[in-house]
C-alpha cells in the first residue's frame, strides 16, 4: 500500500491527530457529492481500457502531467470540462482563467461534482481533489486564486475532455 493510500484512508480528519494543525489554511470544501449523482465502479484493468496510459497514470495513479502540456491551458472558448474518465461536468468555461501555473485553472467548480482530501505524497499536505463520481484524480486546489473564491482549481488537462457549447 502506498503511504498516500493509507494516510487517505484515514481520511481528512482522521490524519490530523498525525500532524496537529494540518488542515488550517486549507480551503473548506465539500465532501458530499450532489445528490442523485450515481459513482462509477471500475477494476484497474477496466479503467486501463477507457483510458490512455497517460490518463490511467493521472486519474487512477494520482499522476502529474509537465506544466505547459495541454491545450486545454490555452482553450478559451465557451463550453464545459468534463472528466475524461467518466464525462461528468467539472468546470465550465466562464469560471477558468490564466494562472500562468502551465495547467487549466479555474477559480470554481460545479457544486459536488468535485470531492476533496488532504495529499501527504510531498514534505507538505496540500488539498487534492477527485471526481465524485468515477473518482478520478484531478489535480490540486490552492487558496491562490483571484476573487470571488480566492481558490485555484489546478486541474490536469489530461484528465479533462472539453466540450464546446452549442452555437
Amino acid at each position: 500500500m502506498k503511504r498516500r493510500h493509507f494516510l487517505g484512508a484515514l481520511g481528512a480528519g482522521g490524519a490530523a491527530w498525525l500532524l496537529p494543525g494540518v488542515g488550517w489554511g486549507f480551503p473548506r470544501l465539500s465532501l458530499e457529492p450532489a445528490p442523485g449523482l450515481e459513482r462509477i465502479e471500475l477494476s484497474r484493468d477496466e479503467w486501463r481500457e477507457r483510458l490512455t496510459p497517460e490518463q490511467f497514470e493521472i486519474l487512477r495513479d494520482h499522476g502529474t502531467e509537465p506544466p505547459f502540456s495541454s491545450p486545454l491551458d490555452k482553450e478559451w472558448r465557451d463550453g464545459e470540462y468534463r472528466c475524461a474518465g467518466c464525462d461528468l461536468a467539472l468546470f465550465e468555461s466562464a469560471m477558468k482563467y490564466d494562472s500562468g501555473t502551465g495547467w487549466p485553472s479555474f477559480f470554481d467548480h460545479i457544486e459536488g461534482h468535485l470531492l476533496s482530501q488532504l495529499d501527504f505524497s510531498l514534505i507538505w499536505p496540500r488539498r487534492e481533489y477527485h471526481c465524485a463520481r468515477c473518482g478520478g484524480h484531478q489535480g490540486h486546489v490552492f487558496s491562490d486564486g483571484p476573487e470571488p473564491t480566492g481558490l485555484r482549481w489546478c486541474n490536469n488537462g489530461l484528465a479533462l475532455t472539453f466540450v464546446p457549447a452549442a452555437t
